[in-house]
């Protein structure tokens, strides 16, 4: 085996994913009891923080980019909309098409988790050094991607 390929060795590939697991179980917690005050869960909060990304994106869109069924989206949704926090907004171009946007309240809520899990994101990446932010980036875009997508973006720092 070549010593540039040792990284892909069964168990360092058990320790990526360990490291993954827990790293997203702390960054979870710090903004665990934004969410808790809420009434709010960690997969309500995916949805609400990709529709403040994607303001304006469609219901469809959102189920892509989560990877979940419409009937799981809706699940998810509804109690943000009817808090409040999520609009959907019929289309102008087609009225089949449900616009999504996060209310003010919404917005702020997002704010508050954020901030929350800012402080673990930005000493981690103050510690480890901008070169290895760069590939942590770059590794988490290659995982995020659909199998078989456009790597050639990877490299080039474009992002997320």
């Amino acid at each position: 085996m070549s010593e540039a390929l040792l990284f892909l060795r069964e168990e360092d590939l058990r320790q990526a994913q360990l490291l993954l697991f827990l790293a997203n179980a702390r960054l979870a917690g710090a903004g665990a009891m934004v969410l808790g005050v809420a009434g709010l869960s960690r997969a309500q909060y995916r949805v609400l923080y990709l529709v403040g990304r994607y303001p304006g994106g469609t219901v469809s869109d959102l189920q892509a980019r989560l990877g979940v069924s419409k009937q799981s989206l809706w699940r998810a949704m509804q109690p943000m909309l009817r808090q409040g926090l999520v609009a959907a907004a019929t289309s102008r171009t087609d009225r089949r098409e449900r616009r999504l946007t996060l209310s003010e309240t919404g917005i702020a809520l997002e704010r508050r988790v954020f901030d929350a899990e800012r402080e673990a994101l930005a000493r981690a990446f103050r510690l480890a050094g901008g070169g290895s932010v760069d590939g942590f980036r770059r590794v988490l875009r290659l995982l995020s991607e659909p199998a078989g997508g456009d790597t050639a973006k990877a490299g080039a720092g474009g992002g997320t």
